[in-house]
């Protein structure tokens, strides 16, 4: 079968709070499917303390969320816009968006490739 499309996968790890607008924000640009996957990690915040019962601890991995985004070429940076714009608070701990080439997509069902098979 002949290649079409290419793919890109557009990861992003963001706030909770925020799935709902990111998932709005991606399908008025169009896209069709995602991801979500409820994650644990920590960036430049190194995590946070809180107060329990009296005792003090430290938090080290934060509750995210990572989307997975499988798009065409052309469509990748409008997505990563939407994401940036649904899920900005122009607070630390925001997340961070990760573009890469994919080799290829297939289909299962229809052994559709790549671009046909989103």
């Amino acid at each position: 079968m002949p290649r079409s499309a290419p793919v890109k996968m557009v990861t992003a790890i963001i706030k909770p709070f925020k799935l709902d607008d990111v998932r709005e924000a991606l399908s008025e640009a169009g896209v069709n499917g995602i991801t979500a996957t409820e994650v644990k990690g920590f960036g430049r915040q190194k995590g946070h303390t809180e107060l329990y019962r009296g005792a003090e601890y430290v938090v080290d991995f934060l509750p995210k969320i990572k989307l997975e985004v499988a798009v065409t070429d052309d469509m990748a940076e409008r997505v990563v816009e939407a994401i940036m714009h649904a899920a900005g608070t122009g607070k630390i701990g925001d997340g961070k968006i990760f573009v890469h080439e994919l080799d290829r997509v297939v289909r299962i069902r229809t052994g559709e490739l790549d671009g046909d098979a989103l």
